[in-house]
C-alpha cells in the first residue's frame, strides 16, 4: 500500500514558502543540531566520486546539492530538484556565496514525475524529504529509473527510533517542537506539520523494504542518533 502524505501538493508547497527563510534553522532544531553529522554519515556511505552525475531531489536550500557539487568538481554534473521556488531561491543564493552557481543547476519539478530520461544519473540523493511528498514509493520508483544501472540511490531521512525508551524520549522532544515556532518566529500550525511527518514516517526496516520493492538492490541502513534519523542506500542493478 502506497505511503500517502494527506495534503495536497499545493498545501505542502504553501508551506514551504512560508518556512523557507527559517528551515536550514529548524532542521537543526529536528535534528537535534547534529544535521552536518547526518548530511557527513551520508556522504560516507555514498562515497562519490569526481566526474559523477548527480541528482539531488527535494533540494530544498541546497546543502545536499552544495556538497555533491564539491565533491563531483568541474568534471560532474549536479542538478537540485524541488517543488518550491521560495526553497530553490535560498539554494541558488547558496551556491552563489560558495562560488558554485555554474557547478549547480537548479530545477523547479515534481520528485514523483521526473523531468529525466531512463538512466540518467550516477547517484541520487533526497535529505529531509521523502517524508514530504504525496506519494514516496513513487518517488523511489522514479529514482530507480533515472538512475543508471549500478548507480546509488542515498537516502537521509527522520525515522522511528525502536528501543522504547529513547522512542518515548522522542515523543516527548517532538510534543515541544511546534512550540519553537513561536521563538523562531515562525506558525505553530507549519511546525505541527513537520512534526507530524517527522513522527508518522516509517521505520528504518519499513522504509528498507519500500526501497526494495521499488527494485533497489543491496538496500543498507545506517540508524542515526539512536534511530532518531536514518541513513538508507540502494543501488540499480
Amino acid at each position: 500500500m502506497p505511503l500517502t502524505n494527506h495534503h495536497s501538493e499545493e498545501e505542502v508547497n504553501q508551506l514551504f514558502s512560508r518556512v523557507a527563510g527559517k528551515y536550514d534553522l529548524m532542521n537543526n532544531v529536528i535534528s537535534l543540531g547534529t544535521q552536518r553529522a547526518w548530511r557527513k554519515a551520508l556522504f560516507n556511505q555514498l562515497q562519490v566520486g569526481p566526474g559523477a552525475d548527480c541528482l539531488d531531489l527535494c533540494c530544498g536550500t541546497g546543502d545536499l546539492t552544495i556538497a555533491l557539487a564539491e565533491q563531483v568538481g568541474r568534471t560532474g554534473r549536479v542538478i537540485g530538484l524541488d517543488f518550491n521556488q521560495e526553497m530553490l531561491k535560498l539554494a541558488e543564493k547558496k551556491a552563489r556565496a560558495r562560488e558554485l552557481q555554474k557547478d549547480i543547476e537548479l530545477v523547479q519539478a515534481d520528485a514523483m514525475h521526473l523531468p529525466f530520461k531512463d538512466n540518467s544519473f550516477d547517484v541520487v540523493t533526497i535529505g529531509f524529504g521523502l517524508r514530504n511528498v504525496p506519494d514516496a514509493n513513487q518517488v523511489l520508483r522514479e529514482v530507480q529509473r533515472v538512475l543508471r544501472p549500478g548507480g546509488v540511490f542515498g537516502c537521509l531521512e527522520m525515522s522511528q527510533p525502536t528501543n522504547p525508551i529513547v522512542r518515548l524520549g522522542w515523543k516527548g522532544y517532538f510534543t515541544l517542537f511546534p512550540v519553537f515556532a513561536k521563538v523562531f518566529g515562525g506558525n505553530y500550525q507549519d511546525y505541527r506539520y513537520l512534526k507530524k511527518t517527522s513522527q508518522a514516517f516509517v521505520s528504518a526496516t519499513e522504509l528498507k523494504h519500500m526501497m526494495e520493492e521499488a527494485k533497489l538492490t543491496a538496500v543498507t541502513v545506517t540508524k542515526l542518533n539512536l534511530g532518531a534519523g536514518a541513513v538508507h542506500t540502494g543501488y540499480k542493478a
